[in-house]
């Protein structure tokens, strides 16, 4: 038993060392995990709160705007499935870019634009894209900052796949 337990904890090991990190702000965390969730080579989301100066923050904590977190979606990808560039391109087309702290409806600073990256790489590569996407589909217009990542909680657990669990009879 404790070999077969080993031998998970180290598949477990092998698989995250494949997979790469990728988080972002586009409003509302649950449309925007259920796109990313669709995604052949996403293999796992999570949604949680990033970039704010609280200590684990709850929903709540996080709508009064008083925490300066931002819901995100934390996205883990298998690059030989999925480019990073790829993922900054589509978060790009999930959301409108050009408003400022609002998402539709949903106001605030918890719900502005923002690529969070992990390490340089990740930097250039959403810094070529914005500058691109700026100047030939969004008039110059886009409020997404990039900025490295400082502090992210994971949000409640109710707040995971929530669109999944809760409508999945509407098959959306």
């Amino acid at each position: 038993m404790l070999e077969l337990i080993a031998d998970q904890e180290e598949k477990k090991n092998v698989w995250a060392e494949i997979m790469t990190r990728a988080m972002f702000a586009a409003g509302c965390f649950w449309g925007v995990e259920k796109k990313f969730s669709e995604v052949k080579g996403v293999e796992k989301t999570e949604v949680g709160y990033a970039q704010g100066h609280t200590i684990n923050p709850t929903y709540e904590d996080v709508c009064s705007g008083e925490t300066n977190h931002a819901e995100v979606v934390l996205i883990e990808f298998n690059e030989d499935l999925v480019s990073y560039e790829a993922i900054v391109r589509m978060f790009y087309d999930l959301h409108d870019p050009k408003t400022l702290n609002q998402q539709g409806p949903d106001r605030g600073t918890q719900y502005r634009s923002i690529i969070i990256y992990y390490d340089e790489n990740q930097k250039n590569i959403a810094n070529l894209v914005t500058q691109e996407l700026n100047s030939s589909k969004f008039n110059n217009s886009i409020t997404t900052t990039l900025e490295e990542l400082e502090t992210y909680q994971k949000a409640e657990e109710y707040h995971q796949q929530y669109l999944i669990k809760k409508y999945s009879f509407l098959n959306i």
